[in-house]
């Protein structure tokens, strides 16, 4: 925790004694009133005081580590740069670090030094040393920073390598199931090595915050990379006879053919994981080295996120907003594979009035569930295509029509006759820029009029990996960087900001990500150039004139800001 955010409290010199509560009180922390009610509740739930008082939100982990140090006269370490030695965490198993919620930081023969919210608790400090069958040193930390390291630095890694071992004891493959049920199958299998390892890999990729996971074979063994923040990195390699067993394991969890090996398959499983429900998208495809599997990771835990959430420009948000609330139209969300359309049509339906309005879904696959929401599955083999399935839904009295993709001119002229007969119809589709996609519409072979009549913004977007929160710095930018922020017609800051690594995000210097956007709204201008068949130039020219800020200005004004480096901008959109 930075020490600008930690509050200033007295020396316990100046108090009656190095209390909690007389540290909180004399730092103007807490009101006497909130003391004594926390006090008087410590018989009735016999938690410590200063639990109990961040409990009821009166005070929050800084508070009470900062209190907790002055009163004990300890230092707190910070979780950003202080790591974990492999030795200390293999003495303490994850699930008692959790129970306890301490985290060991380093061993040795007789000693083990570890993080706790309150080094002064002897009880706990006895159980760890009971546990680990070392003397035990404790250090303060943060709560909150305790329970994010715990799971981040319990990497599944070492038991996934006794999975593989035991695996290789055995020298059998997973069984194939032919004649036996599906449930069958699982109980069969259940316990099994192969199951086990399927297990861990997802456990550790949902605590890496991986939104995808693949399981590549390769000539010497099987590959497993997770992609992270938009990018890939390799998690760990497996021994190669071990691949068939993990894909027929995925295969019979998705309910897909497990005997069927040369043709491409897609199934979804769901599953839970660690208390969480977990959707998980499956996709398979023969390689030469084997089957190849990537499994998409749809944490349903995970909140949506709001539309005033995702980044768009303080004078792109009211615009969009407008668009939302007009009764009838076509709002397209454009961009490539990874984007985050889907995130921003699922925001948008979030932020609709469910209650008083019919909104309707076309997808594949659905993703996400809402309330008070009607969600179709595309589901070719029974004949419901996203045409199909649009066509049925305009006869359900629809107001509001989300259409996950338009594909093919079926699927377009449908959503566009929808748009012009009073219904919002929301759908992406993929493209470079907004004008790239406004003119992808006209080359499906739609009537340029009848484009210009429904469609009333196109909305093209691209992620960027955010500058991680807990490690970033402020350094000054080149003159290179000066020079991007000039061909933009921007004025360049002084400083920029990058971070320098730290345990939370990897070493990388990002954590999460943040989309950039643009605006292409139809005006009547606008209009009229499509309908006279304007070219991509003039289509992008007119949309700047009609106040469209591009992508490209957006990325490097959210770098200026710091929310992302000029590099990450760059590469995500300049260069593009």
């Amino acid at each position: 925790m930075p020490s600008e955010t930690m509050p200033d409290l007295p020396p316990p010199a100046q108090l009656r004694g190095p209390r909690i509560g007389d540290l909180l009180l004399a730092g103007g922390l807490v009101s006497q009133e909130q003391l004594d009610h926390a006090v008087a509740e410590q018989t009735v739930r016999r938690r410590r005081l200063g639990e109990i008082l961040r409990e009821d939100g009166v005070i929050d982990d800084a508070v009470l580590a900062a209190a907790l140090g002055v009163q004990l006269d300890v230092p707190l370490v910070d979780l950003r740069e202080r790591t974990s030695d492999d030795e200390a965490l293999a003495l303490l198993r994850e699930d008692d670090a959790r129970r306890l919620v301490v985290l060991p930081l380093t061993a040795d023969a007789t000693t083990l030094t570890f993080a706790t919210e309150d080094p002064g608790d002897q009880a706990l400090v006895d159980e760890v040393a009971r546990l680990t069958h070392r003397a035990a040193t404790p250090l303060l930390a943060l709560r909150s920073e305790i329970e994010n390291a715990i799971a981040q630095r319990y990497r599944v890694t070492g038991r996934i390598a006794a999975q593989v071992s035991a695996f290789s004891t055995q020298q059998v493959a997973v069984p194939i199931p032919q004649a036996r049920s599906r449930a069958g199958a699982l109980d069969e299998l259940r316990g099994a090595p192969v199951i086990q390892i399927v297990n861990l890999l997802v456990t550790q990729a949902l605590r890496d915050r991986a939104s995808d996971l693949h399981i590549e074979p390769q000539a010497r063994g099987v590959r497993i990379r997770a992609r992270i923040d938009g990018v890939l990195r390799d998690v760990g390699d497996l021994p190669a006879d071990i691949g068939p067993g993990l894909v027929s394991r995925i295969k019979i969890l998705a309910d897909l053919n497990i005997v069927e090996k040369q043709r491409a398959q897609d199934g979804q499983i769901t599953m839970e994981i660690e208390g969480r429900p977990v959707d998980i998208r499956v996709a398979t495809m023969r390689t030469l080295w084997g089957e190849k599997v990537v499994l998409r990771l749809l944490d349903r835990a995970a909140s949506f996120r709001r539309l005033d959430q995702l980044g768009f420009p303080a004078a792109v948000y009211p615009r969009y907003r407008a668009m939302l609330d007009a009764p009838f139209g076509m709002i397209v969300v454009s961009g490539p594979t990874g984007s985050g359309k889907t995130t921003t049509l699922y925001a948008s339906i979030n932020d609709l009035d469910r209650v008083s309005l019919n909104v309707t879904t076309i997808e594949d696959p659905i993703e996400y569930t809402f309330e008070d929401v009607n969600q179709t599955q595309v589901n070719a083999p029974a004949g419901i295509t996203f045409a199909s399935g649009l066509r049925a839904i305009l006869r359900q009295d629809p107001d509001v029509v989300l259409v996950g993709e338009m594909r093919d001119r079926d699927t377009v002229e449908i959503a566009v006759q929808a748009a012009l007969t009073g219904h919002l119809v929301l759908s992406s589709l993929h493209g470079t820029d907004a004008a790239g996609a406004l003119l992808r519409v006209l080359e499906m072979g739609i009537e340029p009029f009848l484009v210009a009549a429904s469609v009333t913004g196109i909305v093209a977007q691209r992620l960027m990996r955010r500058v991680c929160v807990h490690c970033r710095i402020e350094v000054e930018i080149s003159q290179a960087e000066r020079d991007l922020f000039t061909a933009a017609g921007l004025t360049a800051p002084a400083n920029a900001r990058l971070g320098r690594g730290c345990t939370y995000c990897a070493g990388t210097g990002f954590l999460d990500r943040i989309a950039t956007y643009e605006l292409l709204r139809v005006t009547p201008d606008m209009r009229r150039l499509i309908a006279r068949g304007g070219g991509y130039d003039e289509v992008r020219a007119q949309a700047v004139t009609d106040g469209m800020v591009p992508m490209r200005a957006d990325a490097l004004e959210k770098a200026a800001s710091g929310l992302t480096t000029i590099a990450e901008a760059v590469r995500s959109v300049v260069a593009a």
